[in-house]
């Protein structure tokens, strides 16, 4: 089964892009995202049309960003994986003009494309539900806020503790483990200064990634409703840099994440059957 891919990245958060109707089994995404015996990727991205996706009641005709992790597990969302779609979808001639809508399980986003390589994308509603969440991590616990961008995050501040010293090799834990009973991206973060942090992050089906764009926008709401101070935040990450902006809303905050897209090259490969 020969399909074409294309390897992209955004900030380092790098992903295997597959052009086919049929979605791909767990077993595949896995295959691909192998970065011995495949392709190699912290997930997967998926053109799907939004009326042949099951669940989908809104505009049958937008492009669907059908995202998966690199475990093959479904994922309700992913910020520099939506930049790195949106960048796939102009480079294939499935938008036109340098702006579009484009479908998640997190909901409508709105994408706009720059000359430089930057892709913003919005990305909806971003909620700090609380700070009574405790982290645990190789001996060490820190107090968290749970976080929603559509899909789950614990944010820890290390007020005391740079990150770059973190071993994320293992996947950090939580109590009460009821917050989140489908796992969680648990983001460590070390302030800069007034307006710019340093962070790293475990995430979900993935491990540790270069980079994380739901997080960003999860750790510029926790800083937000920290310090008071909106933004623009700047995040840097192993992988780069990101800028997020945020906008009160009635619960949250209204988010704008900007960054890279890079698409590194494409090919042919032949998927396993199962």
């Amino acid at each position: 089964m020969t399909t074409t891919f294309w390897k992209a990245h955004g900030t380092g958060n790098d992903f295997v892009i597959v052009d086919r109707p049929e979605p791909l089994t767990p077993g595949q995404v896995r295959w691909l995202c192998h970065r011995r015996f495949g392709i190699g990727g912290d997930g997967t991205l998926q053109a799907l049309r939004a009326g042949d996706v099951a669940g989908w009641d809104g505009d049958p005709e937008l492009w669907f960003m059908d995202y998966r992790n690199a475990d093959g597990t479904v994922a309700e969302m992913c910020g520099n994986g939506l930049r790195v779609f949106a960048r796939h979808l102009a480079r294939t001639g499935r938008i036109a003009g340098d702006e579009a809508d484009v479908a998640t399980r997190a909901g409508v986003r709105h994408v706009t494309l720059y000359d430089n390589g930057d892709v913003s994308v919005t990305m909806g509603t971003v909620r700090v539900e609380g700070d009574d969440l405790t982290i645990e991590h190789q001996d060490m616990w820190w107090p968290a806020c749970k976080v929603d961008v559509g899909n789950p995050h614990a944010v820890v501040v290390t007020d005391h503790t740079t990150v770059t010293a973190l071993n994320l090799d293992e996947s950090p834990t939580w109590r009460p483990r009821s917050a989140f009973p489908e796992g969680a991206n648990v983001e460590f973060v070390e302030q800069l200064d007034g307006h710019s942090v340093s962070m790293r992050v475990h995430e979900r089906g993935s491990g540790e990634t270069m980079s994380c764009g739901t997080g960003t926008v999860a750790v510029a709401a926790t800083m937000a409703t920290r310090t008071g101070h909106r933004g623009p935040w700047t995040v840097h990450m192993p992988g780069g840099h990101v800028i997020v902006t945020l906008t009160p809303a009635d619960d949250g905050y209204d988010a704008v994440l900007t960054g890279p897209a890079v698409i590194l090259a494409t090919g042919t490969v032949s998927l396993p059957e199962e």
